[in-house]
């Protein structure tokens, strides 16, 4: 039988509305405020309301808040459900391999515009040198005396 994993979750008394509850998973995923709101399409302003139970959101914002912060829509709603993973330090492994895998992504994507530029550059150096060899091949104008 494979061992299961079992990570604590975050409970504490903020959690006990909607706004809490959006707080302290935005807090444990490490997203900004404004990182979430452009992911979800809504104004800075509003996802602060959200937090500060001044307003709530539409469900389809919620259930896009709810996969965005990894809880569930439902731990969002009531508070019961698959909240925030308590940061302890340790990620699970299959968190540090989906980390890895957007580094090497990003890496690559990082070599392949470096090459594109360099071969801009290239070009337009060329083209630079032919324009002024170009006007070297008709050989110096001569003023008159």
């Amino acid at each position: 039988m494979p061992a299961r994993n079992d990570f604590s979750r975050m409970t504490d008394s903020s959690d006990d509305t909607l706004g809490g509850r959006l707080s302290a998973a935005r807090d444990a995923s490490g997203l900004s405020l404004p990182d979430v709101a452009n992911r979800i399409g809504v104004k800075r302003e509003n996802l602060l309301a959200w937090e500060a139970d001044r307003s709530e959101p539409g469900p389809s914002s919620l259930i896009d808040l709810a996969g965005i912060l990894g809880v569930s829509p439902m731990w969002l709603m009531t508070g019961v459900g698959s909240g925030p993973i308590q940061e302890t330090g340790d990620l699970p492994l299959e968190a540090l391999k989906l980390d890895l895998q957007r580094l090497t992504d990003a890496h690559s994507e990082c070599g392949r515009l470096i090459d594109k530029i360099a071969r801009q550059i290239e070009t337009y150096e060329e083209r630079h040198e032919r324009r002024r060899n170009a006007g070297d091949l008709d050989g110096p104008v001569m003023g008159r005396a």
